[in-house]
């Protein structure tokens, strides 16, 4: 398998709404973290970290979409990751770990449903352009 991929359309869409998605996601964790946590029952000090690494990790799912090439390890780490996020998400829920009111943990289950459903989009992408 070589070790780059041309980015087809259906790729680099999925990547792109990755990281805008994952982006503004951070952006609001780092910005609204105190109504977040009346809300949400997230701790302040978990939305801002979290928020920080989003907003990172969106910046660097933007940069990796947008070459005309892209390498395929880097988007297999970032499928491996999404999917790391959405299972971990829903086992820190259901193991209470992460204290959130009920709304807060609809919002964990539909974030989780949300980066899970990137990563098969992404999984899929990347198998269609080999």
């Amino acid at each position: 398998m070589a070790p780059t991929t041309t980015a087809g359309p259906l790729l680099r869409l999925a990547l792109r709404l990755d990281a805008v998605v994952t982006g503004v996601n951070g952006l609001a964790y780092l910005l609204l973290a105190g109504p977040i946590d009346d809300l949400l029952g997230l701790a302040v000090p978990l939305q801002r970290g979290v928020g920080a690494f989003l907003l990172v990790y969106g910046v660097a799912v933007w940069l990796l979409a947008m070459p005309k090439t892209v390498n395929r390890g880097a988007v297999t780490a970032v499928v491996a990751l999404n999917a790391l996020w959405a299972v971990a998400s829903v086992v820190e829920l259901a193991l209470g770990g992460l204290g959130t009111t009920t709304l807060g943990a609809v919002w964990v289950v539909a974030q989780a449903l949300v980066v899970g459903g990137f990563a098969a989009l992404q999984y899929v992408a990347l198998r269609g352009d080999r």
